[in-house]
């Protein structure tokens, strides 16, 4: 049986893995994670406004639809065929949730826009199996086809995921562009998230800049920000995202703003900071959120972070402006229990910032 959102509860049924193969099991698959009774999408307590660039995309009028009514269509050629094609993107693979372990990442081709809406109306997972990233889209990828000269700051593609839920991606070894996204990876275009949730997703344990066990996110087009919305990272120990860095989110040069959002247990898990300390290979800083560079704000609003940890810098969040051009904001939300091994910066519990003044917050609760 499916409790109310559709995760696997253990007992008499078993949830549907669709694969290249149609159903697939789990010992076959290399699904790991057991969401049964995961937290929903997003903070419950969040009442932030929302912009309207930052809500969900209109999906009424799908471009395409995978599946055919029945779990057994649902399959991981279908997916990575789809994204390869673009448009607006919706899934009919029957009544019950579905997860779909894909045998390949599923790659955006930057032709294919201007936009792209992937969205499982709150009843697809989309797993990596333990195995692989999950979802890639990059500008400046010969192999997804360049379509300006100054591909690090084009206008498109702009990838919407929305009510979806990403697993147990993993980008371990991973390494065009310095590697990181177990989940997402990012270059270029725009990027929002939105009532979506990430559980288990990887990337590689070392590294002083490598981060994003869930998302990496980087040259965003004309620095405008990342939006993500009512969505959640983690949320128990065995559900948290694990990365060198920067755990659910990692970023260099690039803007974030996070509305009435969820981040737990979420675990920075390299070591020797960054740069990195003699005889270590660094990393270890931002348990949640790790941002690096010169201009770019990080704004949180009406969200909750709490229970992360980073073996170095930044339980809950590592800001760094290296030129102190950059922003923290934070509004209308709660830090708490976020522990920093080796370092944070007084009066900022779960923080290590370096910014254009001290952080900017309101009414807000740090602890």
């Amino acid at each position: 049986m499916v409790n109310g959102r559709g995760w696997r509860v253990l007992g008499a049924s078993v949830a549907l893995l669709a694969s290249g193969c149609g159903a697939d099991s789990k010992a076959a698959s290399g699904w790991r994670t057991d969401v049964t009774d995961a937290p929903a999408a997003g903070h419950p307590e969040g009442r932030c406004a929302v912009p309207p660039e930052a809500l969900a995309e209109d999906s009424a009028r799908p471009d395409r639809v995978i599946g055919d009514g029945t779990p057994q269509s649902c399959t991981s050629r279908a997916v990575v065929e789809a994204v390869a094609l673009g448009g607006v993107i919706t899934f009919d693979c029957g009544p019950e949730p579905v997860t779909i372990v894909l045998e390949e990442t599923a790659k955006i081709y930057n032709d294919t826009g201007p936009k792209i809406v992937l969205d499982g109306g709150g009843k697809i997972t989309l797993s990596g199996g333990g195995r692989r990233r999950i979802l890639y889209q990059n500008t400046c990828d010969r192999a997804q086809r360049w379509t300006t000269s100054h591909c690090q700051d084009q206008d498109h593609p702009q990838l919407t995921v929305q009510n979806l839920d990403f697993i147990d991606g993993n980008a371990r070894g991973e390494t065009l562009e310095g590697g990181g996204g177990g989940a997402i990876f990012v270059r270029g275009g725009r990027l929002k998230i939105v009532r979506s949730r990430f559980f288990g997703n990887q990337c590689d344990d070392t590294g002083p800049d490598l981060g994003g066990g869930a998302v990496r996110v980087l040259s965003q087009s004309q620095g405008l920000p990342v939006f993500v919305t009512s969505s959640t990272f983690g949320g128990r120990a065995e559900l948290g995202n694990a990365c060198s860095n920067g755990a659910a989110l990692s970023s260099i040069g690039v803007s974030f703003s996070i509305y009435n959002s969820y981040f737990a247990f979420n675990r920075a898990v390299g070591y020797g900071a960054n740069p990195a300390r003699a005889g270590t290979p660094g990393g270890g800083s931002g348990g949640a959120i790790y941002n690096d560079g010169n201009t770019f704000t990080l704004s949180l609003c009406g969200s909750l972070l709490e229970d992360n940890h980073a073996r170095e810098g930044g339980g809950a969040i590592f800001f760094v402006s290296n030129d102190r051009t950059g922003s923290l904001v934070i509004t209308d939300s709660t830090l708490r229990r976020n522990p920093s091994e080796g370092f944070e910066t007084p009066g900022y519990p779960g923080i290590f910032v370096l910014a254009q003044g001290a952080p900017v917050v309101q009414g807000s609760t740090l602890e």
